[in-house]
């Protein structure tokens, strides 16, 4: 590995094709940095998808640069890791800020694969060609939303997730499964917005025949949701709760959930989501690849992690089309007919980024170098 002479923040502002809604709140512009790494003429990418409020996460687009700036490339610019793999301990005196460490890290895998001129995916350790696709679908009117369902499903999308929430759960699941095939794959996601205290109506969902419910209580309400899974049928996945590997294996362990969402993000870069896949794969416990409001840049990242061996359920990642025209890649990511998607073969993540996109919807540009340089 050859650290880089410089890193340059990109934070861009990025429209959304649809207004996404969660439990959250409504999203019509996802703020988003993009990490680029700069070694020798040659740029790796990363992705930092904090967005601009700390709702999903307690990160912020302004917080992760901060950190980057102030803490994590200098700590990088002062170090001597012969490996991206590295990062998790050299940036261990910061506590937290997840996405910040992921961000720069991807950035980094993804220069060390251009450098040796192999896909990333090969580094990460990926044994698929393919991965299979699913889709996350916000609140919306229903008849908007059923129509969606029945657009992905004809689209040969291999999962669909409806966002749920108090008031908005059983009537939507109901209308999404008449529309669907009985043994279609079809999930919930309530982003934590449910009590303990909620869990009679939760255990109502169980007719839906849900692959799994995700994420019900808060993110972390391990005990909680321990208690929750001996009342359900439907298994429980968990994804907030799941920030580090030692969350994961007591979760596992607490009998919490029967699904693991990996979030690579979310868990602080691919060292620690290939760490809690080693984990679950051996432990027995499905996992698929999460992802947020990623560009083509975080999103081709999630695609090389998501073809480990242990990724064995359609995750939440879907095309470029999804979210954005244009994307910031030059090579938007494409959903075949069968619902999944191609690993790439070209160098690093498998795609440039637009120097069009990028200068059209960034908003700052931070340039870190080495002291001295």
């Amino acid at each position: 590995m050859k650290l880089p002479d410089r890193i340059i923040l990109h934070v861009l502002h990025m429209p959304l094709r649809f207004p996404f809604e969660t439990s959250f709140g409504r999203v019509t512009q996802q703020e988003t940095i993009l990490v680029e790494a700069e070694w020798d003429g040659l740029s790796g990418w990363g992705e930092v998808p904090a967005s601009a409020q700390p709702h999903y996460s307690s990160e912020t687009v302004v917080t992760a640069a901060y950190v980057i700036r102030d803490f994590l490339a200098p700590a990088l610019f002062a170090s001597q890791i012969k490996t991206p793999a590295s990062c998790p301990a050299l940036f261990g005196r910061v506590r937290g800020h997840a996405m910040a460490k992921a961000g720069l890290e991807t950035a980094l895998w993804d220069l060390e694969a251009r450098r040796r001129g192999v896909p990333v995916a090969r580094l990460y350790g990926a044994t698929r060609k393919f991965i299979e696709s699913g889709v996350s679908l916000g609140i919306d009117p229903m008849g908007l939303l059923m129509k969606r369902v029945e657009d992905f499903a004809a689209r040969g999308y291999r999962r669909i997730k409806l966002k749920i929430k108090p008031g908005w759960d059983e009537r939507p699941l109901a209308e999404a499964r008449k529309r669907l095939p009985a043994d279609f794959p079809l999930t919930a996601d309530a982003n934590a917005a449910y009590a303990p205290s909620d869990s009679s109506h939760l255990k109502r969902l169980d007719r839906f025949h849900l692959d799994y419910l995700e994420q019900p209580l808060g993110h972390e309400d391990l005990a909680d949701h321990a208690a929750l899974a001996k009342q359900l049928r439907t298994p429980i996945c968990l994804d907030e709760s799941i920030t580090t590997p030692d969350l994961a294996r007591n979760a596992v362990r607490m009998k919490a959930c029967r699904v693991v969402n990996i979030k690579p993000s979310r868990v602080g870069g691919p060292t620690m989501a290939i760490e809690i896949h080693d984990f679950c794969r051996k432990a027995g416990i499905p996992v698929w690849c999460g992802g947020l409001l990623e560009s083509g840049v975080g999103r081709l990242h999630n695609i090389a992690i998501a073809g480990l061996p242990g990724f064995t359920k359609p995750g939440d990642i879907s095309g470029s089309d999804r979210y954005y025209s244009p994307d910031v890649i030059d090579e938007p990511v494409a959903v075949s007919a069968d619902g999944t998607i191609a690993l790439r073969n070209r160098p690093g993540i498998g795609a440039d980024v637009r120097a069009d996109v990028l200068r059209r919807r960034r908003v700052e540009r931070i340039v870190l170098k080495k002291r001295g340089r």
